[in-house]
């Protein structure tokens, strides 16, 4: 039985999860709920053993100096709270349950019983999981956002995809299918990030999960400096792409495919939902440096398919295990 002492009772809590490897691609995910505990300070209450889920020698301990003294950070997964005394401009509070970790080595049917357990505990109502996964997307479009979930009357009454995918799945597919069975609703958010630039940080793609997370929650999230990072990054991607001929062939040739697929998405639906957005901002207060018209809404066509998981790692995507 899990015993918290020292957390507050929760105002509709919802819990937002990521993790780092496999369903992460370019960190966007684990960097967007970082971002989350930065912005509204979040306070960790709990950590997972370390020792029940990590194979040590795939993620390794941390050694460092505080205060003239040796100490070691183990890998694990951390819950923290954040309290969100204006969530939507209008004074209403939302608090939120903050999951951030590794990918677990082992045992992920009690890794994931062990979070629904704190899920229960703390009276979560929604439990959204952010990941990445590479696909064949130009850096030059808004980063595809994708939002699925299992439960078909969740799938309705939030206007989600539901999944229909089939085939290797990551802890963040695990998690949510544990989720359903326990009969809590659950939703996943994938952000596709270019194939050809895959190496973290990624601020674009982190950015579009906060913006699309925005959305379903119904809050406004601060966002600080992201904006202005993911331009900075585009723009670094660029002038890549200039330099090889090849590649801005490539990037190119991706740009067309995406363009002619997204022509029946520019829909009045679509711009009714990004002017939304801009007045939901403007009432309640723009967030500086967050000019509302440039951010990637998220509001884009879903990746090559729909609500898959990452593919299967290769050689290109070492660095996220």
């Amino acid at each position: 039985m899990i015993e918290l002492e020292g957390v507050p009772e929760l105002v509709d809590p919802v819990m937002v999860a990521a993790f780092e490897g496999w369903n992460d691609a370019g960190d966007a995910a684990s960097t967007a709920v970082a971002h989350l505990e930065r912005e509204w300070k979040g306070e960790v209450f709990a950590a997972l053993d370390a020792e029940d889920y990590y194979d040590f020698q795939v993620n390794r301990p941390q050694v460092f100096m505080e205060d003239g003294a040796r100490k070691v950070t183990w890998p694990t997964t951390r819950l923290s709270v954040v309290r969100v005394e204006d969530a939507d401009g209008k004074g209403k509070r939302r608090d939120l349950v903050l999951v951030r970790g590794i990918e677990p080595s082992m045992r992920w049917r009690t890794f994931c019983n062990e979070i629904l357990g704190f899920a229960h505990e703390l009276g979560v109502e929604l439990v959204v999981v952010m990941g990445a996964l590479l696909g064949d997307t130009p850096h030059t479009r808004p980063v595809p956002v994708t939002a699925v979930t299992s439960d078909a009357d969740l799938a309705r009454t939030m206007d989600l995809e539901e999944t229909r995918y089939e085939g290797p799945t990551g802890i963040v597919g695990i998690l949510q299918e544990a989720c359903t069975h326990a009969g809590v609703p659950a939703a996943s958010l994938w952000a596709a990030v270019p194939h050809y630039v895959s190496q973290p940080p990624n601020p674009k793609a982190t950015l579009a999960l906060l913006n699309r997370l925005e959305d379903l929650l119904g809050v406004r999230i601060p966002m600080g400096e992201l904006p202005e990072d993911a331009r900075a990054w585009q723009l670094g991607v660029d002038q890549l792409a200039a330099e090889d001929s090849e590649v801005a062939e490539y990037v190119q040739s991706l740009e067309e495919a995406r363009d002619t697929a997204e022509l029946p998405e520019a829909s009045g639906e679509a711009i009714a939902k990004e002017f939304e957005r801009y007045l939901r901002r403007r009432d309640g207060g723009s967030t500086p440096g967050a000019p509302p018209y440039h951010r990637d809404s998220g509001q884009q066509p879903p990746p090559p398919k729909p609500g898959a998981e990452p593919p299967k790692p290769d050689d290109t995507q070492e660095d996220d295990d």
